[in-house]
């Protein structure tokens, strides 16, 4: 532990507000608070504090989570986050149980003030399942798969989608989106073509070509729900004492509404070499397409979530080449790179394109 400067949405008078805010916290106050852990990324900065209270404690928490953003040379806030801040006040409330951290507070950025939120700490009940870039073993892999099911049922073609929940991305912000990635893409054959085959470049052409046919599925807008984004296996918090049910997902960043496999696909056919997604790929498509039918989703069959998975699949070739133009380590995007690429040989992916 350490006795170093906090910052002041540490400060024991504003957490004591804040928890009683939230109702964790009755007549008791917060008398010190000591920062046991902290770490640095590079829109965030991360504290674990432990609080002393004055008064009956009753259930408040022996600690929490203090996530906040940095500021920039001028004092304000570098990176506003208002789509976590939004997760956490409008979409976590709604959700069943035990599906993500409890927020006791959501702050957005001033132009004097970083954003923070103040989460429940998970460390001593729930760890995150191996180190980068190891996965998950198979059991569980399939406690995750589950997670996500009972999260993407919970707004699974919720009427609220579009329109109370997140925005439908129309036909010329999507036209948008493809132009930029036209030009990122540009970019990054001028920087590493070799890596980039004739026959990688023509998949690349034909999926730029061939982009408002495979949006149809998204222009739908049937079959839909909320996705986390960035959705890897080291974004779940397991339980440590088991419980499928307990598994909680973190880092609400990126969410937005899509299929659902999506962020299946981003897991597996992204982040896993092929013969370990070949050994357990289908085995957790069943087991996540299982729980979504015990979750109440209807009219979605095991061959339309592969239809899905196969088309999440292709369009993530596109996700290296973003993360390459924005200053992502070669060690992250090549290897996802040649992983998704070996993912699209498997599925069949191309053929989507005839």
């Amino acid at each position: 532990m350490t006795t170093e400067s906090l910052p002041p949405a540490a400060n024991a008078d504003h957490l004591t507000e804040a928890l009683r805010r939230s109702g964790a916290l009755g007549g008791a106050r917060i008398c010190n608070v000591v920062k046991m852990t902290s770490f640095a990324k590079l829109r965030s900065h991360t504290f674990r504090l432990r609080l002393h209270y004055e008064g009956p404690v009753g259930d408040a928490p022996g600690s929490v989570i203090l996530k906040m953003g940095h500021l920039d040379s001028a004092g304000r806030s570098a990176y506003a986050n208002r789509r976590e801040i939004a997760f956490y006040r409008n979409i976590a409330p709604a959700l069943p149980a035990r599906l993500v951290p409890y927020c006791f507070e959501a702050v957005e950025a001033t132009d004097t003030s970083a954003w923070h939120m103040l989460l429940e700490d998970l460390t001593d009940s729930h760890f995150i399942a191996t180190e980068w870039p190891l996965p998950p073993t198979r059991e569980q892999c399939e406690s995750i798969v589950q997670a996500q099911a009972r999260f993407h049922a919970a707004w699974w073609d919720n009427p609220g989608l579009g329109a109370s929940i997140g925005t439908w991305r129309d036909a010329d912000t999507l036209d948008r989106d493809l132009r930029s990635f036209a030009e990122q893409f540009a970019r990054f054959i001028d920087r590493f073509g070799e890596l980039v085959p004739a026959e990688r470049r023509d998949l690349y052409e034909r999926l730029l070509d061939r982009a408002p046919h495979l949006l149809m599925r998204y222009h739908s807008h049937r079959n839909l729900t909320l996705i986390h984004g960035d959705a890897h296996s080291w974004n779940f918090f397991l339980p440590r004492h088991g419980g499928a049910e307990n598994v909680r997902l973190i880092d609400w960043e990126g969410w937005s509404i899509d299929t659902a496999t999506d962020d299946l696909a981003y897991m597996m056919a992204m982040l896993w070499y092929p013969d370990r997604r070949r050994w357990i790929e289908r085995p957790l498509l069943d087991r996540y397409h299982a729980e979504i039918l015990i979750q109440g989703v209807s009219g979605y069959d095991r061959q339309a979530l592969d239809d899905d998975y196969r088309l999440s699949t292709l369009w993530l070739i596109m996700r290296p080449v973003w993360q390459a133009a924005n200053n992502i380590a070669p060690r992250v995007w090549w290897n996802n790179l040649e992983r998704i690429m070996l993912a699209v040989d498997d599925l069949g992916c191309r053929d989507l394109l005839a």
